[in-house]
């Protein structure tokens, strides 16, 4: 074997050479509050209710495992409600492989799909991968998405695929439902509105679910990975249409959902009561850092996720640095002048607070 083959002396697709994997830093640190992680890990009694139920499914893994994952598909749609039952919800492995089954099916050579940046930078990569064109479109200055500014990005590029993320990652801004309505109106194809972070909105704030009964060629994706607390096991899943389920089955790779992971899923959606307890906390201490973040100079997108972004930064690679060096590593991401920090424990923010006043008195300029 040639160590000096590289990546490039392969056959590589033309479209993907020079490009680089996605991926956040996973470093070995006191304080990881860069990938929106629930700080919260699973208790005693769900850690042995999986290893009872992992157990139970371990004698039949010489077998492949449900197609069609059919008793996780029902026990999510009976989580999510709106009338939805397992013909209308969908699961895969993360909600980025979800995402990816939408592109293969949606997208593709001669298509197009549309973000509204900054947003999740996961959607223009699989949309490339996919062969997908990708065209972006700036919100407004503080983040938000104004209807008519979509509506008019739409009217010109007619994409085959929408992307709307609510809360939206990296900002944390929520889309009002009249906007993602209009948005659903004036699109000539499928909008997909990802709401991975939709259990930490403010109470009472509705879901795009609410919508699926009046727009066929709608999406809406949800996760367990963050207010589950299931980020392991890589459970993501979507709601919509049957005939959207039916388009993704002709996409999906055989077994893709192990047996494994199919029973960790549903035994996660048992607890649920138990999962989302510490949802409240989050919201509570994420309300609390924004204000604390606002009363001492920085600027704070409004958020209705488990995360605030920050800033702003005349050199913000500075800062995340100075930060990094005392054990807390952020996430350099979306605008160049600002930070992501996830909500951690009482205990992590507390530290979080005081080292930021620490570093940004030489880095930023004192703060208080």
């Amino acid at each position: 074997m040639s160590e000096s083959l590289r990546v490039d002396d392969l056959p590589l697709r033309d479209d993907l050479r020079g490009r680089s994997p996605y991926g956040a830093p996973q470093l070995d640190v006191p304080v990881a509050l860069n990938t929106n992680e629930n700080p919260y890990p699973p208790s005693q009694r769900l850690s042995e209710a999986l290893g009872r139920a992992v157990a139970d499914v371990a004698a039949g893994l010489n077998r492949y495992p449900d197609r069609d994952a059919t008793r996780l598909r029902s026990d999510l749609a009976g989580y999510l409600g709106h009338g939805l039952d397992a013909s209308r919800v969908w699961a895969a492995n993360g909600s980025n492989e979800v995402l990816q089954q939408l592109l293969q099916a949606f997208g593709g050579p001669g298509r197009l799909a549309m973000g509204f940046d900054p947003s999740y930078s996961m959607h223009p990569v699989i949309t490339r991968v996919s062969n997908t064109e990708w065209v972006s479109v700036p919100r407004a200055d503080d983040f938000t998405l104004r209807p008519e500014d979509a509506v008019a990005a739409i009217t010109r590029h007619q994409p085959d695929i929408v992307f709307l993320t609510s809360p939206n990652n990296p900002t944390g801004t929520a889309l009002a439902l009249e906007t993602i309505d209009e948005i659903a109106r004036a699109a000539p194809g499928m909008v997909v509105v990802d709401e991975a972070y939709a259990e930490f909105r403010r109470e009472g704030a509705p879901s795009a679910l609410s919508l699926l009964p009046h727009h066929p060629r709608l999406v809406v994706t949800r996760t367990m990975s963050k207010a589950f607390a299931m980020a392991g096991a890589r459970i993501g899943y979507l709601a919509a249409h049957p005939a959207v389920i039916d388009a993704l089955q002709l996409v999906r790779l055989p077994y893709h959902l192990s047996a494994v992971t199919q029973v960790v899923a549903a035994t996660a959606v048992e607890f649920t009561d138990e999962l989302l307890s510490a949802v409240k906390q989050l919201r509570d201490e994420r309300d609390a850092l924004v204000d604390w973040l606002r009363r001492h100079g920085f600027t704070v997108a409004d958020s209705d996720a488990n995360f605030v972004l920050f800033g702003e930064f005349d050199d913000r690679g500075a800062v995340f640095q100075h930060l990094l060096d005392q054990g807390i590593l952020v996430r350099e991401v979306g605008p160049p002048q600002w930070l992501r920090v996830t909500v951690g424990t009482p205990a992590e923010m507390s530290t979080f607070r005081q080292t930021l006043l620490d570093v940004t008195g030489t880095a930023r300029g004192a703060a208080d």
